[in-house]
């Protein structure tokens, strides 16, 4: 009998420690032991780091984690009555699983484990972007990260040109990082159901990223952009406060182009002049 075998059900611990899901924390625990071994064999090199995973909940990832063999599991959780929950199944972990009760939001990774890391999680949709974003400064020294958003925020992430999904989101993510859908995930499959699919992408850094140093200007760029995507560049980007004709001229862009219409190279060379100029 496997470790996995051996453990009672993730429904009779829930039930035990009275875990309903609570709307508040954009809870929806996935219970499915299919779906969180397919999560963590989509993850790669977990028996040669530390893993860090936000909000575990009752722990189905958790567990799926420590059987695909991962060296070490940190796991962050916000609620509080999910503590005793996941401390039983540390005790039962052989010292594989590190339990820390608090808010991922203001932690740094650092915190948490030495780099690189790796993010493995089923992420709470109501800190999902903020969660990523934050990571996204980081990224020169994260090596891979699977994660779990609601399919909306998946399809802004892998969002291309001309398409209805793509924004400030795509380029920001697509600057650093190759972002790549694995699988959607159906409302069924959680308890309580949301109203809407997941779906499962892999992050990991490009081997160069294509604005060194240039994280904030891109963020600046792509607000001014995106915050009036149906004008053109040429107007959108004067809130920059540059004179926006030769900024574009500079940075090659045609100056009648949408920001919904450049690729994420164009922004990052946008931002990059835009740096320049800026000193």
């Amino acid at each position: 009998m496997t470790d996995a075998d051996a453990r009672p059900p993730l429904r009779d611990v829930i039930r035990r420690h009275g875990l309903g899901a609570e709307r508040r924390l954009g809870q929806h625990f996935l219970l499915d032991r299919n779906l969180t071994n397919k999560i963590a064999g989509a993850a790669t090199g977990l028996d040669a780091a530390s893993v860090i995973e936000i909000g575990p909940g009752p722990g189905g990832l958790t567990r799926a984690l420590l059987d695909a063999g991962a060296r070490e599991v940190v796991a962050v959780e916000l609620d509080s009555r999910c503590v005793p929950a996941l401390e039983e199944l540390a005790g039962e972990s052989g010292g594989r699983l590190r339990v820390i009760e608090g808010d991922a939001l203001t932690m740094d990774l650092a915190e948490l484990a030495p780099p690189p890391w790796r993010i493995v999680a089923n992420l709470p949709y109501n800190v999902a972007t903020p969660l990523l974003l934050k990571w996204l400064y980081a990224a020169d020294q994260v090596e891979e990260m699977v994660l779990t958003f609601q399919k909306e925020v998946a399809a802004r992430l892998t969002a291309k040109p001309r398409s209805k999904a793509y924004g400030r989101l795509s380029v920001i993510a697509q600057r650093q990082m190759e972002v790549t859908h694995l699988f959607d995930i159906g409302p069924k499959a959680f308890v309580p159901p949301p109203k809407v699919s997941s779906t499962v992408l892999r992050l990991r850094p490009r081997p160069q990223p294509l604005t060194p140093d240039a994280l904030a200007w891109l963020a600046r760029t792509t607000r001014a952009a995106f915050g009036q995507r149906r004008k053109m560049l040429r107007a959108s980007l004067q809130s920059l406060g540059v004179e926006t004709e030769a900024l574009i001229r500079e940075a090659g862009v045609p100056p009648t182009a949408r920001a919904e219409e450049l690729t994420v190279e164009a922004f990052c060379t946008l931002a990059r002049t835009l740096a320049e100029r800026n000193g």
